[in-house]
């Protein structure tokens, strides 16, 4: 009897209440490929649009969502070297995460860093990554800047938080609840605004002595593009990261123009592609903000595989807070 495992399965692009989980083969990994037993793998707003087919990278069907992962390897393909069974490593694969099991090109692979618990490898690839690479290598950010970040109390929005103070930036965190702030503020958020409750450019304007701020960060889009952006100051940076609220906002390009402000967009994923060497840098730079205790990425919630696709369907109605870890072997 061949071997099998237990996966979270999309057929087809579509409804997230279509995603099954079922019993599969175990997969063998081929050429610079890795196998790995998933003990962790985090959500992202991204699985809630891959497996609708919204993203803009669509996997060849079936597969599982899940894009980021930590666990153990298990088996190697033919051409690794540098990879062995047994060694404890973190992936920012795309997809395949949500699986008791998960193929891995070996050059997706990092190690786990001395002290860091599966949860959290799991956690921080894609949000601690597109934060530091949007705040320090698209927007520049510099000591003594104020960031806005909208959607702080999502998992890019805490990552920014933590990832702009350790850059030495002043944070206004923007969300919108009193539950959602007060996580803001326990991960280093400066100033606090409700969006729900207060005018959003006015109350930059009173925190920043109408000055505006010198950086936005949003991931969410949606309705509060245009204030966020005409809170910036001069010369002021925009930092495009995604469109959580399912709306891409329309610009009114004179916005730029009165006072050379820049919109910016931020591409992890294709970054990582294109620029390794940078990456890994980037990736070395999180490991030792870890180990000195300057970040730490927030699991709110630890769920068995029978949890994902509701996870994923609470992820789309933005119903989460931090990040929700899946634990295929549980």
């Amino acid at each position: 009897m061949s071997a099998t495992m237990r996966a979270l399965i999309c057929h087809a692009f579509g409804p997230i209440a279509d995603l099954t989980l079922e019993t599969v083969p175990l997969p063998e990994p081929g050429p610079g490929q890795v196998r790995i037993a998933v003990e962790a793998a985090s959500l992202n707003f991204p699985d809630a649009l891959i497996v609708q087919g919204l993203y803009q990278v669509r996997p060849p069907l079936p597969f599982s969502p899940g894009a980021e992962l930590a666990g153990t390897i298990t088996a190697v393909g033919e051409g690794v070297s540098a990879w062995q069974p047994g060694q404890r490593v973190m992936s920012f694969c795309g997809h395949g995460g949500f699986a008791e099991q998960a193929i891995v090109p070996a050059a997706q692979l990092l190690p786990l860093p001395e002290g860091m618990d599966m949860d959290t490898g799991a956690a921080l690839l894609l949000t601690y990554g597109t934060a530091l690479h949007a705040l320090q290598d698209v927007g520049r950010l510099q000591r003594g800047e104020t960031l806005l970040v909208l959607g702080a109390a999502g998992g890019v929005g805490l990552a920014a938080i933590e990832i702009a103070r350790d850059l030495g930036a002043r944070v206004i965190a923007a969300a919108s609840s009193a539950e959602r702030l007060a996580l803001c503020r326990q991960h280093g958020a400066h100033e606090l605004i409700d969006y729900h409750r207060e005018d959003l450019r006015r109350q930059v304007d009173v925190l920043t002595g109408g000055q505006g701020v010198q950086m936005v960060l949003d991931p969410v889009g949606g309705a509060l593009a245009e204030a966020a952006l005409r809170a910036t100051a001069w010369r002021g940076r925009y930092l495009v990261v995604g469109f959580a609220a399912g709306e891409i906002p329309k610009v009114a390009l004179n916005l730029l123009l009165l006072k050379e402000r820049q919109m910016l967009g931020v591409f992890w994923g294709d970054a990582v592609r294109r620029d390794p060497a940078r990456h890994a840098h980037n990736m070395r730079q999180l490991a030792e903000a870890f180990a000195q205790g300057r970040i730490r990425p927030c699991v709110s919630e630890r769920l068995p595989l029978e949890g994902a696709r509701d996870a994923i369907a609470r992820m789309a109605a933005r119903q989460v807070l931090g990040k929700v870890v899946v634990r295929p072997q549980e």
